[in-house]
């Protein structure tokens, strides 16, 4: 994969304060919900926190196919990651994504029952950018 085109993945992945991540229900149906962006410190490896209560939460356990994408709309530039999320439930990776303000929603603090984090696994990236796609597996944004 290009070198500029590396730098423009990474670029947009650390800019983005907002993702869109996917699942599939149980019907087989794409469903998409944005989620606030707290760590950049790996393009194969991203964390998201939330509910396990949530419906998301048990769509991954029955299909933990997944996508994340971010894009800057204003330069119609994006970049879709896909590959698999596991919900953790660990204290370890739970304290790792706390932040403070985060117990307005979990007031158990990292505790709360129900707290959890999704690790999201990226197996290709598709980045779009200047009526251009290229698509590569997630090893070679590390070439």
């Amino acid at each position: 994969m290009d070198k500029k085109i590396k730098d423009n993945i990474r670029k947009l992945r650390d800019s983005s304060k907002v993702a869109y991540v996917g699942s599939v229900n149980g019907d087989g149906f794409p469903q998409i919900k944005a989620m606030l962006v707290f760590e950049h410190d790996d393009l194969r490896i991203q964390y998201f926190s939330t509910n396990l209560s949530s419906k998301r939460c048990a769509q991954f356990r029955e299909n933990p196919k997944a996508c994340v994408y971010y894009c800057d709309k204003g330069r119609y530039k994006g970049a879709l990651f896909t590959g698999t999320i596991e919900i953790c439930e660990d204290r370890e990776t739970r304290a790792m994504l706390w932040r403070d303000g985060c117990e307005m929603y979990y007031p158990g603090g990292i505790d709360d029952p129900d707290y959890c984090v999704y690790k999201f696994t990226a197996k290709t990236v598709n980045f779009y950018s200047g009526l251009s796609n290229t698509t590569a597996s997630i090893d070679e944004l590390y070439e």
